[in-house]
């Protein structure tokens, strides 16, 4: 799974403008990422049509409470590993191997916005799942008992998995080795998905783990008993600890 080798444009000036506001250096280049995104059939395909299936295991929770919090925790993780995730991780390393990031760097675009215009078109796309899924669910009569926990799962989740992909891509040599380098994350994620299989004792280590505290969250939206408050702080570390990592270590030319 890699990206298009496409260059990436710049956010185009109106005539007579001398410089461009932040807003529009990140909205233009971010139109840009996604219109590429859409262009790219396997980008397409693992970033947008592969997330939407998952919606059918709340259609098949039978409409019991337990099930489809259950199932909905599966939706989120894989729309957070796929859209969010990978998908911004194998763009952020294409693009640096193409060369586009050191390019769009002697520019006016802040190395913030180059970042961030690469992650919100997952980002967005994550947050339609988790839209859709909320309506299915409300459809089926079981909306989420707590809308806010559902709403600070979703960007939570979000926040945390684009800043581990931007960790991941600042030691990945390249776009194929993105598929080895991104196994750590795959796994430390979907180990929320059985959190609840695995022996009691167990759970408190996965607890700990992206995955598990992203679980919790999402089951607490429909009634699960769960710590709402140290799966806050879970996602709240990892997503400070991938940012803090990332800010040291990126790298925006290829390795040699």
């Amino acid at each position: 799974m890699t990206a298009t080798d496409v260059t990436v444009p710049a956010p185009v000036l109106d005539d007579g403008d001398a410089t461009t506001t932040s807003t529009t250096r990140l909205t233009g280049l971010a139109l840009a990422n996604a219109r590429l995104m859409v262009r790219n059939p396997i980008t397409l395909g693992y970033g947008i049509i592969l997330p939407l299936f998952p919606l059918g295991f709340v259609f098949a929770s039978g409409g019991q409470e337990e099930s489809v919090a259950i199932a909905m925790s599966s939706v989120l993780i894989i729309a957070w590993l796929l859209p969010v995730y990978y998908n911004i991780l194998s763009i952020i390393v294409s693009r640096r191997d193409e060369l586009v990031l050191k390019r769009l760097r002697t520019g006016e675009a802040r190395d913030g916005e180059l970042l961030l215009s690469m992650c919100l078109p997952g980002i967005t796309i994550a947050m339609v799942i988790a839209a859709l899924a909320a309506i299915v669910t409300t459809a089926i009569g079981h909306p989420p008992e707590s809308p806010a926990t559902y709403m600070l799962a979703v960007l939570g989740g979000s926040a945390m998995c684009a800043a581990l992909a931007v960790w991941t891509a600042s030691w990945t040599r390249n776009a194929e080795a993105a598929q080895m380098t991104s196994l750590p994350v795959f796994v430390l994620l979907m180990v929320g998905m059985i959190g609840q299989a695995v022996p009691e004792g167990a759970r408190e280590y996965v607890a700990l783990t992206p995955g598990g505290a992203l679980d919790a969250l999402a089951r607490l939206s429909w009634g699960a008993d769960a710590d709402a408050l140290k799966a806050s702080a879970v996602v709240v570390g990892w997503t400070c600890l991938a940012i803090w990592i990332a800010r040291r270590s990126m790298r925006w030319e290829p390795r040699r």
